[in-house]
């Protein structure tokens, strides 16, 4: 259980797989213009970590990995060069998935999502969370724990991105540094504060 938590504490802050990888740079500088979108956004990428990265967890484990035939009598297959296809289009099909559950059963949520929802797909930080659990070698409990702290991270990211930016639309900024430049020395300075939690010990 501590193993757990602890891993829940370094994906959301220490490991933030935004501010300490910088994955999902894309849609974090795209989005965090308004406020309401990047919530929308955030809690839509932390729905789909939570999902992707076990069922990622599940196919390299009981597909992909070395020996991870033997169940069906071939000990010795190695399906692993087909990593990143599968996990690419298990993304893709859970994010298509949740699209159509959410327009059938929540137009209205779906309505606030629905832009959204599609970039989902293509966020590298989606990817990245399940290579990184094969590069861990999390268990299953673990995979599923890593992938809701690094959606609960990437969601604290961006609203707290989407704040800042909203504050400074009343600073007097120089005209050199407005737009691109400021929002990359505020990622910048947001990352070195993130890495501060790096002094918690559990």
């Amino acid at each position: 259980m501590e193993n757990l938590i602890s891993i829940l504490l370094n994906s959301v802050f220490v490991g933030n797989i935004l501010l300490a990888y910088f994955l999902g740079m894309c849609s974090f500088l795209a989005i965090s213009k308004n406020l309401d979108t990047a919530v929308g956004l955030g809690f839509a990428v932390i729905f789909v970590l939570t999902l992707t990265t076990p069922v990622n967890w599940l196919i390299y484990h009981f597909l992909l990995a070395p020996g991870a035939l033997a169940w069906a009598g071939l000990p010795d297959v190695n399906l692993g060069f087909l990593k990143l296809v599968l996990f690419i289009t298990t993304i893709a099909a859970i994010v298509q998935a949740v699209e159509m559950v959410i327009d059938r059963y929540s137009p209205v949520l779906y309505s606030a999502l629905g832009v959204f929802l599609p970039l989902i797909s293509v966020n590298c930080a989606i990817l990245g969370a399940s290579l990184f659990m094969v590069e861990r070698d999390y268990r299953f409990s673990e995979s599923v724990v890593y992938g809701v702290g690094s959606g609960i991270g990437w969601c604290l990211a961006i609203v707290a991105m989407a704040a800042i930016q909203q504050k400074l639309r009343y600073a007097d900024i120089p005209k050199g540094l407005q737009g691109f430049g400021i929002n990359i020395i505020t990622t910048g300075l947001m990352a070195i504060g993130f890495m501060l939690f790096a002094g918690i010990s559990l």
